[in-house]
Formats: structure tokens, C-alpha cells, sequence
């Protein structure tokens, strides 16, 4: 029955990508009536599902920190490319697309998926122990990063509004990927054991306990599908995306609604893979999801735009208002009190939470 039941499953997780994928190819740049949306969305969420399937045999293949290292990164790379594709295609209705993007996956990231995954594990295990070395690098690299990329603009002067000079917008595309590079190196390889989780105790750090890994090539055919599966999350968001701005529209709501409901479901995956982490008290394993995803939102975003800004004719706006700059601050201060004690309790999960739910409150009734 077992074998029976884990052949269903491997059967659906390679069927859905790859029919995921050929709705995305009919449906792409195309006008679609109700019930043509309704089954994409279905589509949508089996994708999701597909994803995390394969990141987690991925995972299971490379152990960790390297499993949320390739969910992260591929996410975002095709997130990058999603938000590329929409400046282009926007002209000055997207000047705020990318820095309204990043905020909202910042906000998502630090304070969604980390204080939901904390609550969830400090429930069920009564604390939530990590890793504060690697965790507070990880925050330190993202505090600089969202103000180097997102709050100075709004207060330099060589350009007018909330905007850099091309100097400026190389340097801080400069910064990013420098900065995410060397976070990628200490993840990986020289400071790996800031990463881990660590024991009950609090005393050493322990490799993720897995069954018998899959084979490589079981890894290489999940690595081709989570491909395949988070292209057409990103494609098929896009292609509901035109649904959800009419019905933004039709309920009086801001426009930067859209980009709250684009992101949460581009961060579907990982959200689902960090709280099954949480779930087997594996919040270290959540925390790199989530604060990984957050800097490699930042990290190849911005020197993404920055190139697209060469051949883009509108402006690119990079500022975020005083209300966000608040929020952001609040999540680095929050952030680091978390951090700090190298545990937490279902309380600091619900204080991130509840930061979440006013950056939710202020994009609906700013």
C-alpha cells in the first residue's frame, strides 16, 4: 500500500509540472474568461505543490544548507525575470514595480514565513532553537541591503523624487551582488555550521536526518521539474494577475493590493517548505528559506533593474514612503531581538505576525 501510495505521488509531481507548463504556453498574453482563470488558479496551486515536492528531493539530495539555498535562488531568478518582463511591458506604470516587489517579499519573508514558521514550531515543541550566528548574518546582510536599495533613495538629491542617479544605481546594484555573493559562500562553504541546525541543547549543530538520499539521477530529473514547476507558478500568477487587478479595482482598493497577492503566491513554495521544516522542528531550515528568499529577492533584483533601466524609458522608483520605512525598521529591530536569546517562543512568532498583518492593513487602506 506505502509503495503503491509513493508511486501515485512521484506520477503527480512529474505530470502536474509539465501540464502546468502547457496551460502557461496556451494561456500566456491571452484575455481569459472566468472559468478559464479557475482552472489556471487550480494549475497554480498544483504547481506549488509539484515544487516543493521536488525542492524538498533536492534538499534531501545535497543536504542542507544547499536545499534552501536552491529553492531560494530559483524562485527569485524567475521572479526577477517575471518583474523584468513587466517593466517592460508597463512603461511608467511600472516605475514602482520592482521596489513595491521587493518590499513585499521582504515583508513576507521576515516576517510571514519566519514568524509563522517560530509560532508553529514553538507550539508544537514548546521553543524554537536556532542558529544565531548564521541567522543574524543572514539579517544583518538584509537590514543593509533594503536600506542601501530602498531607503536612501528617498532622501538623496541628485535626482527629483524618490529615485538614484545612474551613479548611485550602480552602486547600489554593486552592493547587492556583492554582498548576496559573499552570503552565498559563507552559507555554502565557509561558515556552513552557522547554518545548521542546532541541538535540542543549544549545544553543537547536527546534519539534517534524512532516509536514504535519492539517487542523482532522481535529483537531476526533480532539479529539471522545480524548473519547470516554478516557471509556470510565476507564468500562471501573471496570468490571473489581470483577474485580481479587476477585482482590486471593482473593491476600491490601492493598486499595490495587486502586488501583495503576486508575491504571497510566488512565495507559495517557500512557505509551504519552511513550515513542513517547522513541523519536524527544523525552524533553521525555515529561517534560511525565509531570510535566504528575502535576500535574494534584494540581491538580484536590483542589479536586474538597474540593467533593464538602460533600455527602460520610464523612471524606476526605489524609494519606499515613510509608513513602509517604519514597517522595514520595525522587522530589523524585531528581527534582531528574535535573533539574539537563539530561541523563541510562539510569542515572537505572533509579534512577526502581527507586523505582517499591519503591512497587509496599510496596502489596503494606507
Amino acid at each position: 500500500m506505502i509503495t503503491k501510495l509513493r508511486a501515485a505521488t512521484a506520477q503527480w509531481t512529474v505530470v502536474v509540472p509539465v501540464v502546468s507548463f502547457v496551460v502557461l504556453a496556451l494561456t500566456w498574453h491571452r484575455d481569459l474568461p472566468g472559468w478559464v482563470v479557475g482552472i489556471v488558479a487550480c494549475f497554480l496551486a498544483g504547481a506549488v505543490l509539484a515544487a516543493v515536492h521536488h525542492a524538498e528531493v533536492i534538499a534531501h539530495r545535497v543536504g542542507e544548507p544547499f536545499g534552501s539555498l536552491v529553492l531560494a535562488v530559483a524562485v527569485t531568478v524567475i521572479e526577477v525575470a517575471l518583474i523584468v518582463t513587466l517593466m517592460i511591458d508597463g512603461g511608467s506604470k511600472s516605475a514602482t514595480l520592482a521596489r513595491d516587489t521587493v518590499f513585499a517579499a521582504v515583508m513576507i519573508t521576515c516576517n510571514g514565513i519566519l514568524g509563522l514558521s517560530i509560532l508553529v514550531t514553538a507550539i508544537k515543541y514548546r521553543t524554537a532553537d536556532f542558529n544565531a550566528e548564521g541567522t543574524g548574518a543572514a539579517l544583518a546582510c538584509i537590514g543593509t541591503l533594503a536600506t542601501l536599495s530602498l531607503v536612501l533613495p528617498t532622501f538623496t538629491t541628485s535626482s527629483p523624487g524618490p529615485q538614484f542617479s545612474t551613479t548611485q544605481l550602480v552602486f547600489a546594484a554593486t552592493a547587492s551582488l556583492v554582498l548576496y555573493g559573499l552570503f552565498v559562500a559563507t552559507l555554502t562553504f565557509r561558515h556552513r555550521d552557522y547554518f545548521l541546525s542546532v541541538t535540542v541543547e543549544g549545544r553543537g549543530f547536527i546534519e539534517e536526518e534524512h532516509a536514504e538520499p535519492p539517487t542523482a539521477k532522481a535529483a537531476w530529473l526533480s532539479l529539471l521539474l522545480l524548473g519547470v514547476a516554478l516557471v509556470s507558478v510565476v507564468g500562471l500568477a501573471k496570468g490571473v494577475s489581470p483577474t485580481i487587478e479587476s477585482a482590486v479595482d471593482e473593491a476600491g482598493l490601492p493598486a499595490s493590493v495587486v502586488g501583495v497577492v503576486i508575491a504571497m503566491l510566488v512565495l507559495l513554495p517557500e512557505t509551504i517548505a519552511a513550515l513542513r521544516a517547522a513541523l519536524r522542528n527544523r525552524v533553521q531550515t525555515s529561517l534560511n528559506l525565509a531570510l535566504g528568499s528575502a535576500l535574494a529577492s534584494i540581491g538580484l533584483t536590483i542589479p536586474a533593474v538597474a540593467i533593464a533601466s538602460t533600455w527602460l524609458s520610464g523612471p524606476l522608483v526605489l524609494g519606499l514612503d515613510p509608513a513602509h520605512m517604519v514597517l522595514l525598521t520595525l522587522t530589523i529591530v524585531l528581527g534582531t531581538l528574535t535573533v539574539i536569546p537563539r530561541r523563541a517562543t510562539p510569542l515572537q512568532g505572533a509579534v512577526h505576525l502581527a507586523v505582517l498583518a499591519a503591512y497587509v492593513v496599510l496596502a489596503v487602506n494606507p
